[in-house]
């Protein structure tokens, strides 16, 4: 016998509200991800399952205006979530789920990719900083810890800055480097302007950054700094000097 839908409450017999119907295409949607996994779906269906129900607007009505929107996944990952909350009538819930399901993504496959490769040149680590900076609108430093034989033991965000500035102490670069035992030490930051010409600040910070490590017994290889288009060395570039030297 089938469970009536009817409650009651305080003496009144009320209906429950009935369930969201399904969007047009779910449960074909439902079936190829069953049998075929998510890499059997579609970008638009990929984020509409990652949406749900609930929200103001349909989520296959809004993962299509986001994909419309966006030149690539990529784009819409560093997207700010109150653009897509307020921009997109996602709401707080849906550009939250949204954005955190893009990290995910990105940490499921970034591990692997990070650590264990040895680096002989600047060269070496152009895709990972590729990766790490992609789309951003903000100045973030990164810091690539490497073992004896100069391979990628762990990369960690040790700050991220404002629009054009980035704040770092040389204590935050160099403290897991001892609690690992590093050997030697890679930065890097990019610079949302897009132009990646070293300023006078960051040769600053890595002539600080080089005192520190020949104090701590662990080399600064390089500081690199990533534009839309290329990546300078400082090292290739022009190494500063120290001021007691």
């Amino acid at each position: 016998m089938f469970k009536s839908n009817k409650i009651v409450q305080n003496g009144v017999q009320t209906r429950s509200p009935c369930p969201p119907a399904p969007e047009p295409g779910e449960r074909d949607r439902g079936w190829r991800l069953s049998r075929f996994g998510p890499g059997g779906l579609t970008d638009r269906e990929l984020i509409s399952c990652v949406l749900g129900p609930g929200g103001r607007i349909p989520a296959s009505e809004a993962a299509r205006s986001l994909l419309e929107s966006y030149r690539n996944l990529g784009e819409l990952a560093a997207e700010r979530p109150a653009t897509l909350a307020h921009g997109f009538r996602l709401g707080p819930v849906r550009s939250t789920r949204l954005l955190a399901a893009f990290e995910l993504g990105f940490r499921a496959g970034g591990p692997p990719k990070r650590a264990g490769f040895a680096v002989r040149s600047p060269a070496d680590i152009h895709p990972l900083l590729r990766e790490e900076f992609r789309g951003l609108d903000r100045e973030r430093f990164l810091a690539l810890y490497l073992d004896t034989r100069h391979r990628v033991a762990a990369a960690e965000t040790v700050s991220i800055g404002s629009l054009n500035a980035s704040l770092v102490h040389p204590r935050e670069v160099f403290k897991p480097a001892v609690a690992m035992s590093a050997a030697a030490v890679i930065v890097a930051h990019n610079h949302p302007s897009g132009d990646p010409s070293p300023s006078g600040d960051d040769l600053d910070l890595t002539a600080r950054l080089d005192r520190c490590g020949d104090l701590l017994g662990i080399a600064l290889l390089d500081h690199l700094v990533v534009g839309d288009e290329e990546i300078i060395s400082i090292r290739e570039y022009g190494w500063p000097s120290s001021p007691h030297e």
